[in-house]
């Protein structure tokens, strides 16, 4: 695979597989079996019945699930020297996800032995056994020489082939930073830097939404996972897949251009969220650690800079946000046990400018809420959601994400500063403005995920400058800006012995690890002063484990979840002025999908089952349904065009969570009204 992005070029997802050598020393000229053909054999059935799922049946991965064979995939295991007793350990600690106690120790180390068989070892006459000290002296290596294996050939910028001066110079600073008003684009992830949600836009009422229906579909080359959030600018639409960025006419879904990124680094998450757009740029992060910048009217690369470490778990899945000339991100990956943080690049060639760090290095403020001596890794604090800012103090607020190890809060010892918390940045400089933790020693996997809207309104009889914020613990909460305090908190979801401290017996809490919400959140109505979120009702069990152990470039867990077999969804309606529940609708299935309102009226909504549901604002009535066909789980936007108002989703399927096997490819689909008859 070649180690430069390319233009209209797939990355090759399953190329033939590299020599796997395992020995207790050193590779010889002679290949040793460890594992037999009938082990092997039963191993291809487990990971069929238990593991396809995700990892796909040829074991190329899709959406979180990484690949478990093909090019590049032994480099990457060599270089955080594994041994097949960490690739062990990591099925009976952490696989299938959600289903602790679900597979017999013979039936992980068949599957063991099935990855080893797709690696290119041979069978032997020798079953593998479960003796730590054995399967820890099978080392991992694909016999070429270290310099040429692994993440570490990656280069740390690339430069375009014409320079890094885009062609076009639109959406200008001026046009972002006016885009809060609302109006004809979708200009951010959310709509505008305040996170809103909501579109001036009033062609498309409750009179006239029973016409609204499907103009045009793109479907994209990449399989996998989709869970990006358009953007809109002037007739021209901005979507990902987790390798391809593609600009469509947002009108006809006709292709105009398509950047495909070949990941040098290797991927670690594959999702991506979308892009962001300023300055005739368009910017993405990647599955490896690279921000990248494409020319808006063209796709051409102008650069691509290495930002976050990928061999060490660092991902870029967020949207990114731009403000004046910069670049502000952070990578994804608490459960890699990375150490979380958000920074400021340049817009005109990706150059480091400031940096923050999420969980705090040694002197610095907030290094003492953890327990530095138990001896155990720490992390976590990553961001993988977006960013809101209050533009006129020039503020921006992140969403710091779950501590690791996962689950044993005592393990961790404290609060875990900064994970779980608003976090406020002075957008030039960096420096902390404030901070409020929300969940501070967590057990569950309960990570902040939204920082928005940010409006001002009135909350018991003052006029105050707020921030609504959500998460994983399924609480929306209301802050004064200004005090930093919770005005208000309102439970959107099922929460059940959420204070219980997680057991090695099991202790059953709602929300589960995947309750709440997840990576779209609130919208806010200027005009009924409510908010609108999409949430999860997704309960189960949490195990602490007997030790933690920490295996690079896989989960850090010091406990194991068990899901329970139904998962529902909520999209609630809540007043702004007391915090109480105006109306609310149950969803037959989780709702992870965008949800949006409008001035004429309405709040739309997607759902998992494949439809689009729009509501009157005010009193949750369903005024309109129309199916897509495929699950729907990622953004939803309006705009004009035209002359007219049009409704994109980003459709299909959202990750392995959220959705059977059985889809189709990722697609974005366009509505708006059609005429009478047709």
């Amino acid at each position: 695979m070649s180690n430069l992005p390319a233009r209209e070029r797939r990355p090759a997802l399953y190329a033939p597989t590299l020599l796997l050598c395992v020995a207790v020393v050193a590779c010889g000229p002679t290949k040793p079996s460890f594992f037999t053909p009938k082990q092997a054999g039963r191993g291809a059935l487990v990971y069929k019945n238990h593991c396809a799922g995700c990892h796909q049946p040829d074991l190329r991965g899709g959406g979180f699930a990484v690949p478990l064979a093909g090019e590049g995939v032994l480099a990457q295991w060599e270089a955080r020297k594994l041994t097949v007793d960490d690739l062990f350990y990591v099925i009976r600690a952490t696989m299938p996800p959600g289903g602790f106690g679900s597979l017999t120790t013979e039936q992980q180390l068949d599957v063991v032995a099935y990855l080893l068989q797709q690696n290119g070892l041979q069978a032997g006459d020798r079953p593998l056994r479960s003796d730590a000290a054995y399967l820890a002296s099978l080392k991992l290596t694909t016999g070429a020489p270290p310099a040429s294996a692994g993440p570490s050939k990656a280069p740390g910028y690339i430069a375009g082939p014409e320079g890094t001066r885009p062609r076009g110079s639109s959406p200008t600073p001026a046009e972002l930073a006016a885009a809060r008003a609302g109006g004809e684009n979708w200009l951010y992830h959310t709509g505008d830097y305040a996170g809103s949600r909501y579109s001036a836009l009033r062609q498309i009422t409750a009179a006239n939404v029973a016409r609204l229906g499907i103009v045009c579909r793109y479907a994209f080359g990449e399989q996998g996972g989709i869970e990006t959030g358009p953007i809109v600018y002037r007739g021209t639409m901005y979507v990902t897949t987790v390798h391809e960025t593609v600009a469509i006419d947002a009108a006809t879904c006709a292709q105009r251009w398509k950047h495909v990124w070949d990941a040098p680094a290797g991927d670690v998450w594959r999702t991506n969220r979308g892009v962001a757009v300023a300055s005739g740029r368009v910017i993405r992060g990647t599955s490896d650690g690279y921000l990248v910048a494409l020319d808006a009217e063209t796709g051409s690369l102008l650069w691509a800079r290495k930002v976050a470490d990928a061999a060490a778990g660092e991902t870029i899945t967020m949207a990114p946000l731009i403000w004046k000339d910069l670049v502000l991100v952070g990578p994804a990956g608490n459960e890699n046990a990375i150490r979380g943080w958000v920074g400021a690049f340049s817009l005109e060639d990706g150059t480091p400018i400031w940096k923050f760090d999420l969980v705090p290095r040694s002197g610095a403020p907030g290094y003492d809420t953890w327990n530095h001596a138990g001896g155990f890794r720490m992390g976590g604090g990553a961001i993988w959601t977006p960013m809101s800012m209050d533009v006129d103090a020039g503020i921006v607020f992140v969403a710091a994400g779950n501590p690791a190890p996962d689950y044993p809060a005592a393990l961790r010892g404290g609060d875990n500063l900064y994970t779980n918390s608003v976090v406020a940045l002075d957008a030039r400089t960096g420096k902390l403005a404030w901070y409020k933790q929300l969940v501070p020693s967590d057990e569950h996997d309960w990570d902040l995920t939204q920082v928005s809207p940010v409006f001002s309104g009135t909350v018991a009889g003052h006029h105050r400058k707020l921030l609504a914020t959500v998460g994983k613990d399924g609480l929306l909460r209301l802050l004064d800006r200004n005090t930093h305090g919770v005005l208000w908190e309102t439970a959107v979801t099922t929460r059940q012995n959420t204070d219980a401290p997680v057991t090695a017996k099991g202790t059953h809490a709602c929300p589960g690890t995947l309750g709440g919400v997840e990576w779209n959140g609130p919208s806010y109505s200027p005009k009924t002063r409510m908010l609108y979120t999409p949430a999860v009702d997704w309960c189960g069990t949490f195990f602490a484990a007997d030790t933690v152990r920490y295996v690079p470039g896989a989960n850090y867990l010091g406990g194991s979840y068990l899901f329970d077999a139904k998962a529902h969804g909520w999209l609630t309606a809540i007043d702004v002025a007391s915090g109480k529940v105006t109306w609310r609708y149950a969803s037959p299935k989780p709702m992870v999908g965008a949800v949006i309102s409008t001035a004429g009226g309405l709040v739309m909504a997607g759902e998992i089952t494949g439809d689009l549901i729009v509501f009157q604002a005010s009193t949750g009535k369903e005024l309109a349904r129309v199916a897509t066909g495929e699950p729907i789980g990622g953004g939803l936007v309006t705009y004009m065009a035209n002359d007219r108002q049009f409704v994109a989703v980003a459709m299909g399927r959202p990750s392995q969570w959220w959705s059977g096997e059985d889809v189709g490819p990722p697609t974005i689909v366009v509505f708006s009204l059609l005429r009478q008859g047709s």
